[in-house]
C-alpha cells in the first residue's frame, strides 16, 4: 500500500505552440537530456488529464453499465464492441481527416510526375513542353512530398494515442472487475488468463485503432486511382486493377487463417504461463521432490504444440509479406503486357505515371486494408474474451453499514445453506445457526475440510448463501488462513492505508507480539518486504497479518487460524494480549485447532462435513457428550491450566518472542527461515542493460537456430530477389528509351517503321518477373523458418537454465519478474521479431536499390547524399540513446501493472474484507499512468524521429527532380522516370526501415534478457557418474560432521559448526526458536545451497551423489502444501510408477479416499489451480500420501501440522508412526506435543547445537533450553508433557531390558 511518488513535470505538449505540435519540437529537451545521461522515471511527463486512467476508464465503465442494463431490458447478452464505438466514435472520426488529405495528396503526385516526364520526351521535338512549366511540376513534387511527411505522422501520432486511451479505460474496467470476482466466477477464470488479458488482448487496440480507417479509405482510393489510370494509360490499366483484387482476398484469407491460428497459440501460451507459473511457484518443493523432469516434460510438451501453431502462422505472415513484395511487380508486368500486346507504344511518362499511381494504391490496398480486416478479426476475438470475463459473477455490492454503537454490533446466523460448487450434491455449509455477540469470542473447530473457512467465507459474502440468514451489524475485518502480504514496508502492510497513530500502532505491535522482530530488523518497520511477504517466517507473516486486522479497529472480527503459524509461547501471546486483551470488547469468531484455549470461549460451533454438530460453551460440550475427544484428542487432565485471559504476562515475553527469521524465501516453505543475519534482502533491482545490445547478441541469435552453411544461403536468397527486382524496373526504363529512339529515327529519316522485337523484349521482361516472384518467396519462408526456430532453442535453454538454478535465484527475483521473461520476452521472440527482422532486410535493401539506380543515372546526386547520410547517421544515434531508455522504462514500469494485479487477486477476500477496493483501484490507476507516461514518450519520440527522417528524404527527393532538370542534357526519359519514380517511393519506406532498425535493436533486449536467463548458474549436478546401490540408503543412518552453511556466499551462517548422528530408524524432534536454524538444517541436507563440512547418509557422502538420486531418497512433507494443477494422478504420482491400487490404498491411509472418490473422475480429477478446490489440511494430507508412496528411508516433518486441527493432527502422527516405522523420520515443530515421544530432541539455537538427547533427559536439566521452553507452554501443558516424556521413556527402557535378557538367553542356550 505504498503511496507512489509522483512524477512531477508538466506535460510540454500540452503549452506547445503550432510548429512546435507538428515536428514535436516541444521534445528536444528530453533528448537532450537523454543524450547526456541515462533517463530515470522523474524524468518523464505527467499524463496528461485527458489520458489518465481513472477517467478514461470511468467513461468507459459508464457506456458498459448503461450497455449492460439496456441489454438487460431487451434481454439479450450486452456488447462491449458497443459500449467501445458509444464512448469513442466522435474523436476517432476527426482524425479520419489527416488521413484523407494524405491519401488526396499520395494520387496527385504521380499526375505531376508523369507531366514532368513528359518534359524530357519533348525535349528534342519540334513542341518542347515550357521549362517554367516544368520547373512547376518540381516544385509540386517536392512540395507534396513535404505536406505527406507531415501529415503522415499527425495521423499517426493521434491514432496512436487513440489506440492507448482504449486500451488504459479497458484495462482499468478488467481490473475494477477483478476486485468484485465472486467464488464462480474466480473458478472460471485463473490468475494467467487475467494477466494475458490485461499484457496481450488489450494491446491489440493499440493496433487495431492504427489501421481501422482503411476501411473506407481503400476503396475509395481505388476508385480515384482506377480513373487516373485510364486517363494515362486507357483500359490496359483494368488487367493490374483486376491482379490487385484477385490479390486481396487471398491476402484476407491469409488474415482470417492466421487469426484463427493465433486464438489456438493464445490458448496454449495461456496454458505454458500457467504452467510456468506453477513450476515458480512450487520451485522449492520441485526441487526438494526431485521432479524437475516430469515439469520439464510438461512445459516441453505445450511448448511443442504452441510452436508449431507458431511456425504455421508465421509461414502465413511469410506469404503474405512475400505476395505483398511481388503483388506490384505482378501487377505492372500484366498492365505492360496488356498494353503492349494491343499494339500501343511504349512512353517512359506514361509509363511511369501508371507505376506511381500503383504505388500509391498498392499500400493501401494490399496492405492496410487486408491489415484492417485482419486486425478487427483479432481485436474481436480480444474484445470476446474481454466481455466474457466482464460478464463473470460478482460478489453481492457491499452495503456499507451505518456506523454502529459498540453494544450493538453482532453476526447472527440462522438456517444458513451455501454451496461453493453447484454441481457437487452436498452444500458447503448446511443448517448453521449462531450468534455473537459483543464480549463474546466464538470459537469454531472441527476436522480438516469441515467448512471452517468456508463459514467465514459466507459471513464475509465471498459465498453466497442459497437459504438463511445472515445478519451482520458493524464493520467487519478478516485474517486469512494463509496471511497475505504486499509488497512494500512492513508498517505499511499493517496500517493498510489507515494514518499512523503511534500510541495505537505501538500497542497493537505489542499485542502481536512483533515489537521484538521489529527492533532487530535494520530499518525497522520500515524495512521493505518482497513478493508475497518473501523475507518473512511464516510466523511473521501470519502476525503482520493479525496486527493489520488489529489496526484497522472495525467492529466484528473473523480470525482464520492465526495461530498455527507459531510457537506455543506466541501463540499464548496473541491470544491473551490480542485476542483476549485488545479486542476483548468486540465480537470475534476464532476458527481454531489449538484447543486448550476453548475454554475461554464463550461458545464453540462444532463443525463436521459443512454441518453443524454441536454448540455450546464448553462445559455444556463436555456433558453433552457429544463425540468431542475425537476432534479433540486432548482429554481433560492435560488443560487444568491455570490460565487468566486478562492477566498481562511478564514482559519478558516480548524479548524472547521471537527473533525472527529473515533470509529471503519465496514462499517460506520453512517457518524459521533462519538468518541470523538480520537482514533484509531489498528485492534485487531488475537489471536494465545499458547500451548498444552487442553484435555476439545477433550471432548467438542466429546461430541459435540455423547452421551457419544455411545462414549462407540465407544472404544469397536475399541478394538475388533484389537483383532481380531492380532489374525489372530498368528494363521497363531501357525498353521505353529504345521505343523512343525508334520513333525519333522514323520522324527524322521518313523511312519504312521498324519494329521492336517484342518477343524478345516481353520475354526477358516476364523471366526477370519470374524470378522476382519466385526468390521473394523463397527467402521469406527461409527467414522464417530460422528465426522462429531460434525462439524455441532460446525458451527450452532458459527454461532448462531457470529449472537447474539454485533457490537462492527464486528468493532474489520475485515471480512476475521470471514470468515476464517467458511471457512478454518470448512472445517478442516467437512473432514480431521474426517478423520485424524480415521487413526490415526488405526495406533496407529496397532503400540500398533506390540510391544506387540515382546514383547510376545521376552520378552527381552521390554529392549531397553524403551530407544527408552524415545528418542521419548523427540522427539515429542522437534518437537512439534517448529511444532506448525510454523503452526500458516502458517495460520496467509495465512490470508493477501485473505485480499490483496478482498481488490482488491473492488477498481479494482481504482487501474486500477490509473495504480497500478503492484504495487498491486508484493505485493500479497510478501504476497504469506511470506505464502510459513512458508509453506517451515511446509514441512522441519516435514520430519526432520519422518527421525528421522524412524531411531528409523529402529533400532528397527535391534534389534528383530539380538535379534532373539542370542536367537534362543527355538523360533518357525512361532513366529519369525510374530515378524519380524510386526517390518518391523513399520517403515512407526509408524511416519505417530505420525505426524497424531501432525496433528490433529494442527486442534484442528481449533476447538478451533471455540468453541472461539461459545462462544462469546451475546447482550441482542432477545425476553423477557416483551412482550410489540402488537400495540406499538401507538404515537411513544421517551424520553431520561440522557443517557450516549460508544460503550464499554474500550471507552470513545460519548453520555453524554443526556435528550430530540421527541414527537408524531414530525419530528426531528439531526445536528452537524461530530463526534458530531448523530449517536451514533440512536445507544443508537436501543441498539446497551447498553447505561446508561433511554429511554422511549411510557413509555416502551427499556432496558426491547427483542431487535427483539424493532427493529422490528423502521425503519431505513441507509446511505450506504444494499442489499441482493437473489430475490428483499426477499429484501424487508424476512419474507414473505406482499402480491405482497403490494410490488409493495411500489415500486410504490419510482418510482422503472418500474426498477423492467423490470428485467426478476420481484419480484423473482435475484440481484447480494450487489445488485450491482443497483445504490447506487437506492439501497437506495429500503431501502425506506422497509420502507414503515414496517409501523411503528418510522423511522430514517441517512444520508439517501446523494448519490441521488436532484430529488430523493425530491422524497424520499415527500414519507416521505406523507407516514409516522402519524409517529416520526428523520433525522440525513448534508444538510440543507433536515432538515429545520422540527418540531424541535436537535443540537449535543461532545455528548451532545446544543439547542433543532424549526428551525426558533433556528435561531433568532445568537451565537446559528445552526445559525453559516446556515450562513456558503452561503449567498444566507442562506436566502433561513430562508425564509423555517419562512414560516413554520407561517404555523404552523396559524393552531394552527385555530385549537384552532375551540375548542374554539366548547366549546361555547356546553355550549349552
Amino acid at each position: 500500500m505504498e503511496p507512489l511518488p509522483k512524477a512531477g513535470k508538466d506535460n510540454p505538449s500540452a503549452s506547445a505552440n503550432l510548429l512546435s505540435k507538428i515536428f514535436f519540437c516541444w521534445l528536444s529537451p528530453l533528448f537532450r537530456t537523454g543524450y547526456r545521461r541515462k533517463l530515470e522515471e522523474d524524468d518523464m511527463f505527467r499524463v496528461l488529464p485527458e489520458d489518465a486512467s481513472n477517467r478514461l476508464g470511468e467513461e468507459l465503465q459508464r457506456y458498459w453499465t448503461q450497455e449492460v442494463q439496456q441489454a438487460k431490458k431487451k434481454l439479450q447478452p450486452p456488447k462491449l464492441s458497443k459500449a467501445l464505438i458509444q464512448c469513442y466514435w466522435k474523436s476517432y472520426l476527426l482524425i479520419g481527416v489527416y488521413i484523407f488529405l494524405e491519401e488526396v495528396i499520395k494520387v496527385i503526385q504521380p499526375v505531376l510526375l508523369g507531366k514532368l516526364i513528359e518534359y524530357f520526351e519533348s525535349y528534342d521535338t519540334t513542341q518542347p513542353v515550357p521549362v517554367f512549366e516544368a520547373y512547376s511540376y518540381a516544385a509540386g513534387i517536392s512540395l507534396s512530398t513535404f505536406s505527406l511527411a507531415l501529415l503522415h505522422h499527425l495521423y499517426f501520432y493521434q491514432v496512436q494515442r487513440a489506440g492507448m486511451k482504449i486500451r488504459v479505460a479497458v484495462c482499468h474496467m478488467i481490473y475494477r472487475k477483478a476486485l468484485c470476482l465472486n467464488s464462480s466466477g474466480l473458478a472460471k477464470t485463473t490468475t494467467g488468463q487475467i494477466v494475458n488479458l490485461l499484457s496481450n488482448d488489450v494491446a491489440k487496440f493499440d493496433e487495431v485503432t492504427l489501421y481501422l480507417h482503411f476501411l473506407w479509405l481503400g476503396p475509395l482510393q481505388g476508385i480515384i486511382v482506377t480513373v487516373l489510370l485510364l486517363y494515362a494509360i486507357g483500359p490496359s490499366c483494368l488487367a493490374g486493377m483486376a491482379v490487385l483484387l484477385i490479390l486481396m482476398p487471398i491476402q484476407t484469407t491469409f488474415g482470417r487463417l492466421f487469426s484463427s491460428l493465433r486464438a489456438k497459440t493464445a490458448v496454449l501460451t495461456d496454458e505454458r504461463i500457467r504452467t510456468m507459473n506453477e513450476v515458480v511457484s512450487g520451485i522449492r518443493v520441485i526441487k526438494m521432490y526431485g521432479w524437475e523432469k516430469p515439469f520439464g516434460v510438461m512445459v516441453d510438451e505445450v511448448r511443442r504444440m504452441e510452436i508449431s501453431k507458431i511456425m504455421q502462422s508465421s509461414y502465413l505472415r511469410g506469404l503474405n509479406m512475400a505476395s505483398f513484395f511481388v503483388a506490384s511487380k505482378i501487377v505492372i508486368f500484366f498492365t505492360i503486357c496488356v498494353y503492349v500486346l494491343t499494339g500501343n507504344k511504349l512512353s517512359a511518362s506514361r509509363i511511369f505515371m501508371a507505376v506511381s499511381l500503383y504505388g500509391a494504391v498498392r499500400l493501401t490496398i494490399t496492405l492496410f486494408f487486408p491489415f484492417a480486416i485482419e486486425k478487427v478479426s483479432e481485436s474481436l476475438i480480444s474484445i470476446q474474451r474481454i466481455q466474457k470475463f466482464l460478464l463473470l459473477h460478482e460478489v453481492a455490492p457491499q452495503h456499507l453499514g451505518l456506523p454502529v454503537a459498540e453494544k450493538d454490533c453482532m453476526v447472527k446466523i440462522q438456517d444458513l445453506t451455501c454451496y461453493w460448487d453447484k454441481n457437487l450434491e452436498a452444500p458447503t455449509l448446511q443448517n448453521m445457526c449462531f450468534t455473537v455477540r459483543p464480549e463474546q469470542l466464538l470459537a469454531v473447530i472441527g476436522p480438516v475440510g469441515a467448512g471452517k473457512s468456508s463459514l467465514l467465507s459466507a459471513i464475509l459474502g465471498e459465498l453466497c448463501h442459497e437459504s438463511g440468514v445472515i445478519k451482520v451489524k458493524g464493520e467487519l475485518t478478516y485474517t486469512s488462513q494463509q496471511p497475505w502480504i504486499l509488497p512494500g514496508t512492513i508498517r505499511s502492510n499493517i496500517l493498510f492505508g489507515k494514518e499512523l497513530d503511534p500510541k495505537k500502532y505501538d500497542r497493537v505491535l505489542r499485542a502481536c507480539a512483533l515489537k521484538r522482530d521489529i527492533e532487530l530488523l535494520p530499518g525497522g518497520d520500515l524495512a521493505m518486504v518482497g513478493d508475497r511477504g518473501t523475507n518473512l517466517s511464516g510466523g511473521q507473516k501470519a502476525r503482520v497479518s493479525l496486527a493489520r486486522a488489529v489496526y484497522q479497529d472495525a467492529d466484528i472480527y473473523l480470525l482464520d487460524d492465526p495461530l498455527s503459524a507459531v510457537d506455543a509461547e506466541v501463540g499464548r501471546h496473541l491470544f491473551q494480549q490480542c485476542i483476549c486483551g485488545l479486542l476483548r470488547k468486540k465480537p470475534r469468531i476464532l476458527v481454531t485447532h489449538q484447543l486448550q484455549y476453548l475454554k475461554v470461549a464463550d461458545q464453540i460451533v462444532v463443525l463436521k462435513e459443512g454441518q453443524m454438530v454441536a454448540r455450546g460453551t464448553y462445559r455444556e460440550l463436555q456433558l453433552s457428550g457429544v463425540d468431542f475427544t475425537s476432534l479433540l484428542k486432548h482429554d481433560q487432565e492435560d488443560e487444568q491450566q491455570d490460565f487468566h485471559p486478562f492477566t498481562c504476562l511478564p514482559h519478558v515475553l516480548s524479548d524472547r518472542s521471537s527473533v525472527s527469521s529473515l533470509s529471503s524465501s519465496q514462499y517460506s516453505l520453512i517457518e524459521g527461515k533462519d538468518a541470523l543475519s538480520m537482514e533484509v534482502h531489498p528485492k534485487e533491482e531488475e537489471n536494465r542493460m545499458e547500451g548498444n545490445v552487442g553484435l555476439c547478441m545477433y550471432v548467438k541469435y542466429f546461430m541459435a537456430g540455423a547452421h551457419f552453411s544455411i545462414l549462407l544461403v540465407l544472404i544469397l536468397l536475399n541478394l538475388l530477389a533484389h537483383v532481380t527486382f531492380v532489374l525489372q524496373d530498368y528494363w521497363l526504363a531501357f525498353w521505353a528509351s529504345e521505343q523512343k529512339h525508334i520513333s525519333e529515327t522514323e520522324h527524322l529519316n521518313g523511312s519504312l517503321p521498324r519494329q521492336l522485337d517484342l518477343d524478345l523484349y516481353l520475354g526477358v521482361y516476364a523471366g526477370l518477373t519470374a524470378t522476382s516472384v519466385v526468390f521473394g518467396f523463397l527467402r521469406t519462408l527461409v527467414f522464417f523458418n530460422v528465426l522462429v526456430s531460434s525462439a524455441q532453442k532460446l525458451h527450452n535453454s532458459m527454461f532448462n537454465a531457470i529449472i537447474r538454478t539454485s533457490l537462492r535465484f527464486f528468493d532474489a527475483n520475485p515471480i512476475g519478474r521470471i514470468l515476464n521473461r517467458f511471457s512478454k520476452d518470448i512472445g517478442y521472440l516467437d512473432s514480431l521479431l521474426p517478423w520485424t527482422f524480415v521487413d526490415f532486410t526488405q526495406v533496407v535493401l529496397q532503400v540500398i536499390g533506390v540510391i544506387a539506380v540515382a546514383a547510376i543515372i545521376i552520378p552527381w546526386i552521390l554529392i549531397p547524399i553524403v551530407p544527408l547520410l552524415g545528418v542521419f547517421l548523427f540522427l539515429r544515434h542522437y534518437f537512439l540513446q534517448t529511444s532506448r531508455d525510454i523503452k526500458r522504462l516502458e517495460s520496467t514500469t509495465r512490470s508493477p501493472v501485473f505485480s499490483h494485479l496478482s498481488s490482488t487477486l491473492q488477498g481479494l477476500s482481504t482487501i474486500r474484507a477490509f473495504r480497500v477496493q478503492e484504495r487498491f483501484q486508484q493505485m493500479f490507476d497510478e501504476y497504469q499512468d506511470l506505464h502510459s507516461e513512458a508509453w506517451f514518450l515511446f509514441l512522441t519520440t519516435s514520430r519526432w524521429f520519422a518527421v525528421r527522417l522524412d524531411v531528409i528524404c523529402s529533400v532528397f527527393v527535391t534534389i534528383t527532380a530539380f538535379g534532373c532538370l539542370y542536367l537534362k542534357e543527355g538523360l533518357e526519359p525512361g532513366a529519369v522516370g525510374l530515378a524519380l519514380t524510386y526517390a518518391v517511393t523513399l520517403t515512407g519506406m526509408f524511416q519505417w526501415g530505420v525505426r524497424q532498425s531501432a525496433e528490433i535493436e529494442n527486442m534484442m533486449t528481449s533476447v538478451e534478457r533471455v540468453v541472461e536467463y539461459a545462462e544462469l548458474e546451475s546447482e550441482a549436478q542432477w545425476e553423477t557418474d557416483f551412482q550410489p546401490p540402488e537400495d540406499w540408503p538401507q538404515t537411513g543412518t544421517v551424520t553431520f560432521d561440522r557443517v557450516n552453511f549460508s544460503y550464499s556466499v554474500s550471507e552470513p551462517l545460519v548453520l555453524k559448526d554443526l556435528s550430530v548422528t540421527f541414527a537408524s530408524k531414530e525419530k528426531v524432534g528439531i526445536v528452537g526458536r524461530t530463526g534458530a536454524g531448523k530449517s536451514s538444517l533440512v536445507s544443508a541436507l537436501f543441498r539446497l545451497a551447498e553447505p561446508e563440512g561433511k554429511i554422511t547418509i549411510d557413509g555416502f557422502l551427499t556432496s558426491e551423489i547427483g542431487l535427483h538420486p539424493l532427493r529422490q531418497k528423502m521425503s519431505i512433507i513441507p509446511q505450506d502444501p504444494v499442489l499441482f494443477t493437473g489430475t490428483m494422478r499426477k499429484n501424487l504420482d508424476p512419474f507414473r510408477q505406482h499402480t491405482d491400487e497403490d494410490l488409493w490404498n495411500a489415500l486410504q491411509e490419510v482418510e482422503m479416499k472418500a474426498v477423492v472418490e467423490d470428485l467426478p473422475n476420481k484419480l484423473e480429477a482435475v484440481l484447480t489451480e494450487s489445488g485450491s478446490n482443497f483445504s490447506v489440511g487437506q492439501r497437506q494430507l495429500v503431501c502425506l500420501a506422497r509420502a507414503i508412496l515414496r517409501k523411503n528411508r528418510i522423511l522430514i516433518l517441517d512444520e508439517t501440522t501446523a494448519n490441521v486441527d488436532p484430529r488430523t493432527d493425530s491422524l497424520i502422527q499415527q500414519t507416521i508412526r505406523d507407516k514409516f516405522q522402519d524409517c529416520t523420520v526428523l520433525t522440525i515443530a513448534h508444538r510440543l506435543n507433536t515432538i515429545i515421544d520422540c527418540d531424541k530432541i535436537l535443540v537449535l539455537d543461532a545455528g548451532q547445537m545446544q543439547e542433543y538427547d532424549e526428551p525426558y533427559v533433556l528435561l531433568q536439566n532445568h537451565d537446559g533450553l528445552f526445559y525453559q521452553m516446556v515450562q513456558q507452554t503452561g503449567r498444566a501443558e507442562a506436566a502433561s508433557l513430562l508425564q509423555t516424556a517419562k512414560q516413554v521413556y520407561t517404555d523404552k527402557k523396559q524393552l531394552t531390558e527385555a530385549c537384552s535378557a532375551k540375548d542374554i538367553r539366548v547366549i546361555f542356550e547356546t553355550s549349552l
